[in-house]
């Protein structure tokens, strides 16, 4: 993946695939590929939003942070997304952050650009505050989630929802942000992880993920990740 090379190939992102050909071919010469880093910030809290990203693969994490450090994840942005909602919203600041906790690639165009093409598309909007639709759906159900479902449930759906967003069965994962995810010290990912790599479910090495058993998975998952996947396939669909 080159630094700053455009986009010129179809997209990778779902809510870029779901634009009119025309509201592509105008966002098509800003959007520059760029690889995605672990720990990478893409916008701080309370700081001006100064680009938007589409995030091809890996996974982007909205986080909130405490009075005190201590920080939350309160929601995850792959491929069927936008990271810089607000701008969508009509702001261009939020009191969360987001960085990248899975490693990947994407797409990235500054703000007043992005902000420039989605005044003069109705149709842009549409699909965007489709998104905002989506998004909202999966933080009220991992709210729940978190209040009704054991860890092991709840470590499952994170994987489901982590290996959805990837193009391989392995990928970098780290105990930190397994353990922000679920809102768990480190000791509890490990006794999850334990229990779903002695199930013959996964691998978990340093930090490195590998799924053996998706089927698996979803049957020891709770159902919020079905609830939550149906809502993103329902909005974000190609046909609505």
């Amino acid at each position: 993946m080159v630094t700053g090379a455009r986009a010129e190939d179809a997209p990778a992102n779902r809510l870029l695939s779901l634009l009119s050909a025309k509201d592509y071919a105008r966002l098509r010469p800003h959007l520059h590929r760029i690889p995605l880093e672990y720990r990478q910030p893409l916008y701080a809290a309370n700081k001006p939003i100064e680009f938007v990203y589409f995030i091809e693969t890996g996974v982007g994490s909205l986080v909130n942070t405490m009075a005190n450090g201590q920080a939350s994840e309160v929601g995850t942005i792959g491929n069927e997304g936008i990271v810089g909602l607000p701008l969508v919203l009509g702001d261009d600041k939020a009191p969360t952050s987001v960085y990248i906790q899975v490693p990947g690639g994407g797409l990235k165009m500054t703000a007043a650009l992005f902000r420039k093409e989605l005044a003069r598309s109705p149709s842009m909007q549409a699909v965007m505050l489709r998104y905002v639709h989506a998004l909202f759906n999966q933080v009220a159900q991992s709210a729940a989630c978190n209040h009704y479902h054991t860890l092991e449930q709840r470590c499952c759906r994170w994987l489901l929802m982590t290996h959805d967003r990837m193009q391989s069965n392995e990928f970098l994962l780290t105990q930190e942000f397994l353990a922000m995810m679920l809102g768990v010290q480190r000791t509890g990912v490990s006794r999850a992880a334990g229990a779903l790599q002695h199930a013959g479910l996964i691998t978990y090495t340093r930090g490195n993920v590998e799924i053996l058993d998706r089927r698996g998975l979803k049957r020891r998952s709770c159902e919020c990740y079905g609830v939550a996947k149906r809502e993103f396939d329902r909005l974000l669909n190609e046909e609505t």
